[in-house]
Order: C-alpha cells, then sequence, then structure tokens
C-alpha cells in the first residue's frame, strides 16, 4: 500500500478513537482495541481498504532519551501499536544527551529530548521535531510550609546563597538541593531558564526523574525539579512568581518554566523509514494529541 493511502487511513481510525482518548476515559486497551477494529471495519466499507492493508504497514521503531517524557515514550508506544499492528515501538529511558547522541549514531530511530537540541547535535544531523510542551514543576516535601518563590529566590535557592528555609519564609530548616544529573534535558532546561549553568550547587545528582521525586518526598528541607506530569500527592508543587505550574498557565506564558518535547530525528522525517513516518503522521491527529494531553503535556499546533 502507497503510503500516502496509509497515513489516510491512520488519520481516519485515529479519528474514530480520539473520541475515547479525548474525554480522558480510563477504559482498558482491550476497550481500545475494539473502538479501532470498529474503525477499521467502517473504513474497509468506505474505501475499500481490509484489514489486511493496515499491516502492510511492519517494522519497528526504536526510541531512547528522556526519562521525563518517559510516560509519553510509552502512551505513543502502546496506542500507536494498536492502530498499526504490524509495527513495534519500543523506547528506553537513557536521559536526553544520550538519546540524541543515538539518533546520530544511527543506533535508535527517534532521539527523545525535554530541551532545545543543541548547535552542536543539529550540525552532527539530529532534527529538532517538538511534539509537545512540558512545564517544569519545583518540588519540596509534604512538610514544607512555602508554598510560592520568586523566580530570583529560586535561584539563589540553587547556586548555594540561601541556605535556610527562613531566608524565604519558611522554618529554620537547612534546604537541601535536588537535582539531575549532566546531561539530563531537565536540568539543562531548568539552569538555561533561570541563568545558573554551571553555578548550581546540588546535595544530591540524581538520574531519573523518579528518583529526584523520592528524593525530594522522603528529605525534610528538599526542593528539586521535575516535569509537571509527574505530580502527586507526595510533594507539594510550588507557585513561582505566584502562578501555579497548570497547563493553563503554561499555554498563556504567565509560568516561567517550561521547556520543549522534542522527538529528535537524524535528518528529516520525509527521509525516515515509512513506520517512523506514520508515527509523526499520527502524532498529529486528534487521537495523537489526545495521547499527549492525557500524560499532562500540552499539544503543539
Amino acid at each position: 500500500m502507497k503510503m500516502r493511502k496509509l497515513l489516510a487511513f491512520i488519520a481516519t481510525v485515529a479519528l474514530a478513537a480520539g473520541t475515547l482518548a479525548g474525554c480522558g476515559s480510563t477504559e482498558t486497551a482491550a476497550a481500545d482495541e475494539t473502538i479501532v477494529e470498529e474503525a477499521v471495519t467502517e473504513e474497509t466499507a468506505a474505501e475499500e481498504v481490509t484489514e489486511e492493508t493496515v499491516s502492510d504497514l511492519t517494522g519497528t521503531v526504536k526510541m531512547a532519551g528522556s526519562t521525563s517524557m518517559e510516560k509519553l515514550a510509552n502512551a505513543v508506544a502502546e496506542s500507536f501499536m494498536i492502530v498499526t499492528p504490524g509495527v513495534t515501538v519500543t523506547a528506553e529511558f537513557t536521559g536526553s544527551s544520550a538519546g540524541v547522541e543515538s539518533v546520530i549514531a544511527g543506533s535508535v530511530d527517534i532521539g527523545n529530548s525535554s530541551r532545545y537540541l543543541k548547535d552542536s547535535e543539529k550540525e552532527s544531523g539530529a532534527v529538532e521535531n517538538i511534539v509537545a510542551i512540558d512545564g517544569i514543576a519545583v518540588v519540596v516535601d509534604p512538610s514544607n510550609t512555602v508554598t510560592d518563590l520568586s523566580k530570583e529566590q529560586l535561584a539563589k535557592i540553587y547556586t548555594g546563597e540561601t541556605k535556610s528555609w527562613s531566608e524565604v519564609g519558611g522554618t529554620d530548616m537547612p534546604v537541601v538541593v535536588v537535582g539531575r544529573e549532566a546531561g539530563s534535558g531537565t536540568r539543562d532546561a531548568f539552569e538555561e531558564i533561570l541563568e545558573v549553568e554551571d553555578t548550581c550547587v546540588y546535595a544530591n545528582q540524581l538520574d531519573s526523574t523518579g528518583a529526584v521525586m523520592a528524593k525530594v518526598a522522603s528529605t525534610p528541607g528538599a526542593i528539586g525539579y521535575v516535569s509537571l506530569d509527574v505530580i502527586d500527592d507526595s510533594v507539594i508543587a510550588l507557585s513561582l512568581d505566584e502562578v501555579a505550574p497548570t497547563a493553563e498557565n503554561i499555554k498563556a506564558g504567565n509560568y516561567f518554566l517550561s521547556r520543549p518535547f522534542v522527538m529528535a530525528t537524524n535528518g528529516e522525517i520525509a527521509a525516515q523509514s515509512e513506520a517512523v513516518q506514520a508515527l509523526f503522521a499520527w502524532l498529529t491527529t486528534e487521537e495523537g494529541k489526545a495521547v499527549i494531553e492525557s500524560v499532562g503535556l500540552i499539544t503543539v499546533d
């Protein structure tokens, strides 16, 4: 089957399934498959496309990179494989820089990066495909009485100038500065936005979003930064400059800590395999956008 016809078919199926995803349903994957199968049947009648032709698209899509993009990558893989059962999508979470290095080296198809690509990466052939916008939430342990920090206060905490929570309106408790390891896209974006690159003083540098969440949740006086979509009741997400970290505030441009989620390719999308091209096409459908929103991210128009 021609690529154009397949992409049109994927869009039709995705639109049929989009209602379920867009409503934030908690139905099981089996229910999703039933809806997709019904959509396939309807499209078959209208366009004389059979289930067999859907399987004409075969192959693999390998992703690697940002741990902050784990929820998105897993959701995309699961949902896309329902629409295109002949394609296997896998994802590894090795950090943004490692993911981009892998796609440049040709060992994966997509390098997931939770930051803009560096000029050196682009010069090596990596193409920056922004698929979503994420907020970076600043989190503290549940016993902390501080609920808001200014940009200046946050910068002073991370550069070590502010050492006690009493200096920013809290109790007399030492600040425990937690962050990500060098090479993390979240760390790069956080430090760049705050203009504190290479000047941060960390008590702990951890290698995943989950590790930061766990450390902050269990450590009195701790502060850390994580992707907005992983926030739960184990921590307190601070307002910054009196603006809460919500998708609405990020869309409005009122919350200053936000960054892109990039699915980098080695060369333009049009030069990639049919399976990779189809995945990027699907991400622009209503169902693809619903999957992005379902993990707490903002779609790119």
